[in-house]
C-alpha cells in the first residue's frame, strides 16, 4: 500500500465516521464490518458471516515483523517477570532451585510456542482460524470464546498492577498531596480514591494503542525494551548496593518438612508448573503474533532463545533484590511497587524520588505492553471471529479496555482470596488446546491447511465442518486432558482432595498437554476425521498446501476486482481445485 493510498483510505474512514452520526441508516452501515471474498466462498447455507479484514490471511504488506522484531518483542515481554520467583521460594525452594525451575518451565513453554507458531507463520492466519481448522466451524466458538473471557479478566488484573506503579509515580511527584487524598470509596471495594485515580490514568493509557493492529506496534515494543532494561537493572543494583548483597537465610519463607517428608520433588514440579502457568496465555496466543511474520521461521526460533533467558534473568534479579531488602529491612516484600514504596519510606529525598519516578514509569510502560500483547491483541482477534460483522481487531481492543474497567478488578481481587490461585492454575485448560492444535498440524494433517474452507460454514464443507460443526475427537481429547489434573486444581482452591490428586495437580500444564496430545493422536489413528482422511488419500506432503495454494503463498484473498468471476477465472489455487476434484470423485464413488 502506497503512502497516497494509505492517506486516501484514512480520509475515507474519517469521512465515514463523521457521516455515521448524521442518520440511523448511516450509523448502521458504518458499524457493520464488510465481509470479504473468502466469506463468499461459502454457499451461504448458514446465513452467518465467516470473514472480515482481520480474519483473512495477513496480506504481504502487513507482514512487517522480522526475526529481530520478535527477539525484541519477546525480550520486552519476558524481562519484566520480577515477581515470578517469589512464589516459588515461598513453597520451600532455595534460590538456585527456584531459578532452575523457572528456566526449565520457560524452556518447555518456548518449545510449545515454537510449534504453535508454525501454522500461523506459514499460512498467516490467527488463532481463531487455526481453532476453526482444528475444532470445527462451530466448535471453535467455545475455544475462542473461553480465551476471550480470560483475556478480559487478565486485562483487569494487569491494569490493577500497572496502577500500583502509577501510584508510585504520583507519590514520588506529589508526596502527601497524593497519599492524603480523602477517600470516598467504601473499604469493601478494595480500592481508595487515590488508587482509583492511579487506575484511571493507567487505564486511559491503553486507548492510543487500541487503534493499532499488531503489525503497527513494532516501535512501541522497541521502546518498551529500551525502557525496561535500565529499570530492572537499576532497581537490582540499588538493592544489592544498599544491603551489601546479604540475602539472609536463603528463603523468603520456610516450608516446614519439605525435605523430611521426601516430597521435595513434588514441590519442584509444582514450581515448574507455576512457571508454565505464567506463560500459558502467551503459548496459546502464538498464532495471533506469528501471523505477522515476514518469513516462516521468524517468529519461531527467535523466542526459543530469547524467552527462557529473559524470564530467568529478570526473575532471578527479582528474587535476589527482594530477598536482600527483606533481610536487611525486616520486611516481606514480593513485588516491585511495594519495594519502591519501601524505598521512598526509607529515603525521602528528591534524588531518590526522581529515580523511583523513572523506574516506576519505565515499569508501567512494560506492564502496558504486556497487557497489549497478552490480552488486548488476543481479545481483538477472538472477538473479530465471534462477531465478524461488527468487530475488528481495533474495535475488539477498545472493547476489552472498557470491559477491563467494567469488571472492577480491584473488588474481585479484594473479595475473592482464591481468585488469584485460579488465575495461576487455569493454564491446564489452555494446555489441552495447544496440545491438540500442535498434534493436528504436525502429525495428523502434516501441515496442510485448506484456507478457503476455514471460511465456509456450510454442512458441505468436507474439511472443517466435522460432525455438526464440531471435531468430536478433539473435544474428547480436550476433556480427558483437563480431567486428570482438575481435582488437584480444585484442591489448590481449598477443596478437600487426596494427596494423589494434589500431586497430579502439581503436574498441571504438562500432564494436561501430554494427555491431550497422546490421546488425540491415538483416537485419530483409530477414528480419523474426514479432513485427515482426505489429506491421506490425496497423498499431500508436509505443508504442500502452503507451497501450492496461491492464497497461502502470497497471503492475499480474491481481489475485489475479481468479485463476480468464477473461481477458474480468478485463478483459484490448484490445491483447492485438487481438493474439490477429489471430493467429487469420492462422492461419485
Amino acid at each position: 500500500m502506497t503512502i497516497q493510498t494509505a492517506k486516501a483510505s484514512a480520509m475515507e474512514k474519517k469521512k465515514n465516521a463523521v457521516n455515521a452520526f448524521k442518520s440511523w441508516d448511516n450509523f448502521k452501515q458504518w458499524v457493520l464490518v464488510p465481509d470479504t471474498a473468502l466469506d463468499r466462498h461459502s454457499n451461504g447455507e448458514t446465513g452467518a458471516t465467516w470473514s472480515n479484514e482481520d480474519l483473512d490471511p495477513t496480506p504481504p504488506e502487513r507482514r512487517t515483523w522480522r526475526w529481530y522484531n520478535y527477539v525484541i518483542f519477546y525480550f520486552a515481554l519476558s524481562f519484566g517477570n520480577w515477581t515470578l520467583g517469589s512464589s516459588l521460594i515461598g513453597i520451600g525452594l532455595n534460590y538456585w532451585q527456584a531459578i532452575l525451575a523457572i528456566f526449565i518451565s520457560q524452556f518447555i513453554s518456548s518449545i510449545a510456542m515454537l510449534f504453535n507458531s508454525r501454522c500461523a507463520s506459514v499460512y498467516h492466519v490467527g488463532y481463531p482460524i487455526v481453532a476453526r481448522s482444528v475444532f470445527g466451524m462451530w466448535g471453535s466458538y467455545y475455544f475462542v470464546g473461553a480465551r476471550a473471557i480470560l483475556a478480559v479478566v487478565w486485562f483487569g488484573v494487569q491494569a490493577f498492577s500497572g496502577a500500583s506503579l502509577v501510584a508510585n509515580m504520583l507519590r514520588a511527584i506529589f508526596g502527601h498531596n497524593y497519599t492524603d487524598i480523602p477517600n470516598h470509596i467504601p473499604l469493601s471495594q478494595g480500592i481508595t480514591s487515590a488508587g482509583m485515580l492511579a487506575f484511571f490514568l493507567f487505564w486511559l493509557a491503553h486507548f492510543p494503542l487500541a487503534v493499532l493492529r499488531p503489525y503497527q506496534l513494532r516501535t512501541f515494543f522497541n521502546v518498551k525494551t529500551v525502557l525496561m532494561i535500565p529499570a530492572v537493572w537499576g532497581l537490582f543494583i540499588f538493592c544489592m548496593a544498599n544491603t551489601g548483597g546479604q540475602l539472609g537465610t536463603g528463603k523468603l519463607s520456610e516450608a516446614a518438612g519439605v525435605s523430611a517428608s521426601g516430597r521435595w520433588g513434588w514441590f519442584f514440579m509444582n514450581a515448574v508448573n507455576a512457571g508454565l502457568g505464567n506463560t500459558a496465555t502467551l503459548i496459546t496466543n502464538q498464532p495471533d503474533i506469528a501471523r505477522w511474520s515476514k518469513t516462516r521461521s521468524g517468529a519461531m526460533w527467535s523466542q526459543m532463545i530469547t524467552n527462557p533467558i529473559a524470564v530467568t534473568l529478570s526473575a532471578s534479579l527479582g528474587i535476589l533484590s527482594t530477598a536482600a531488602i527483606n533481610n536487611a529491612w525486616g520486611l516481606s516484600l514480593w513485588n516491585q511497587w511495594d519495594l519502591l514504596d519501601a524505598i521512598m519510606d526509607r529515603y525521602w529525598r528528591s534524588d531518590v524520588r526522581f529515580a523511583v519516578f523513572l523506574t516506576a514509569g519505565c515499569w508501567s510502560v512494560s506492564l502496558l505492553g504486556t497487557n497489549v500483547a497478552a490480552n488486548m491483541i488476543p481479545f481483538g482477534a477472538d472477538s473479530s471471529m465471534l462477531f465478524p460483522r461488527f468487530i475488528t481487531i481495533p474495535r475488539g481492543q477498545f472493547l476489552v479496555t472498557c470491559l477491563g474497567f467494567a469488571i472492577v478488578p480491584w473488588k474481585i481481587l479484594a473479595s475473592a482470596g482464591v481468585f488469584t490461585t485460579f488465575l495461576a492454575g487455569y493454564g491446564l485448560f489452555m494446555a489441552s488446546v495447544v496440545a491438540i492444535m500442535i498434534c493436528e498440524y504436525f502429525l495428523l494433517t502434516r501441515g496442510n491447511l485448506f484456507i478457503a474452507h476455514c471460511y465456509n460454514g456450510d454442512k458441505g464443507n468436507p474439511h472443517y465442518y466435522y460432525i455438526k460443526g464440531w471435531n468430536i475427537q478433539a473435544v474428547i481429547a480436550y476433556l480427558c486432558g483437563i480431567a486428570l489434573p482438575f481435582p488437584g486444581f480444585v484442591g489448590s482452591l481449598g477443596a478437600n482432595v487426596s494427596t494423589t490428586a494434589l500431586n497430579m495437580g502439581h503436574l498441571g500444564w504438562m500432564l494436561s498437554f501430554t494427555t491431550s496430545f497422546v490421546l488425540y493422536w491415538l483416537i485419530c489413528l483409530v477414528w480419523p476425521t474426514e479432513n485427515q482422511k482426505i489429506i491421506k488419500q490425496m497423498g499431500l506432503r508436509f505443508e504442500e498446501m502452503a507451497e501450492r495454494d496461491m492464497m497461502a503463498l502470497d497471503g492475499t484473498v480474491i481481489p475485489e476486482s475479481a468479485e463476480g468471476m468464477s473461481e477458474d477465472q480468478v485463478g483459484w489455487d490448484d490445491a483447492e481445485k485438487k481438493s474439490a476434484a477429489f471430493d467429487s470423485r469420492r462422492l461419485s464413488d
